[in-house]
């Protein structure tokens, strides 16, 4: 039976390494286009966050009357968009290149996992908006957690969701997505699929 802190030290040494997060060089597969679209989800990630300790050090309704806060408020609502837009892009070409190959099936489901929470982590930022739209949603959605038996997530209550939008669900997306990405650092992009190269059968001449 192996020695758990050895096992650990290992695995932190290799997750710390300078060459897992610097490495020298690249697979050439990994060079085009396609295989950007993950760095461009992240990238849109951070500044999701950025933008949003500048609105939550401002308090929920100061892009409504400051117009630095209104253009900040603009930059996290667009961030938002390249997010989702990018993190589909990249979850569909992950599918159609088998992305779980190679003992990768746990960054696989990180990253579902991760757009899975993303869903309410937006939602719940549309609804502490505080004007007439956000506040329909919030009734509406409550009555659909009330038919599902969620009942105790009150989406009419705007500290409990600003709560959830600026805390909770922000924490665990940012540990879900960095946890994705050091196994992907670890285990590298995954290749393409082998090219299936048919043989032709020579026929017996007489």
């Amino acid at each position: 039976m192996a020695n758990w802190t050895t096992t650990a030290k290992r695995q932190l040494g290799e997750i710390m390494s300078v060459q897992t997060w610097l490495p020298d060089t690249m697979p050439e597969y990994a060079q085009g286009f396609m295989y950007m679209l993950g760095s461009l989800t992240a990238s849109s990630f951070v500044v999701l966050i950025l933008s949003g300790i500048v609105l939550a050090a401002n308090g929920p309704a100061a892009w409504s009357y400051n117009p630095a806060v209104k253009f900040v408020a603009a930059v996290h609502f667009w961030s938002v968009q390249a997010f989702f837009f990018f993190m589909m892009l990249h979850l569909w070409r992950v599918f159609f290149t088998g992305a779980w190959r190679g003992g990768r099936g746990m960054t696989w489901v990180l990253g579902a996992v991760a757009f899975i929470v993303a869903i309410p982590t937006a939602f719940t930022g549309f609804l502490i908006n505080g004007d007439l739209y956000s506040q329909w949603n919030a009734v509406q959605a409550k009555d659909g957690l009330n038919a599902l038996g969620l009942g105790w997530v009150n989406l009419p209550n705007a500290g409990q969701m600003f709560g959830m939008h600026v805390v909770v669900l922000p924490l665990t997306l940012t540990l879900i997505i960095g946890a994705h990405i050091t196994r992907v650092r670890l285990k590298s992009v995954v290749p393409p699929y082998p090219e299936n190269v048919s043989t032709p059968v020579k026929e017996d001449t007489p």
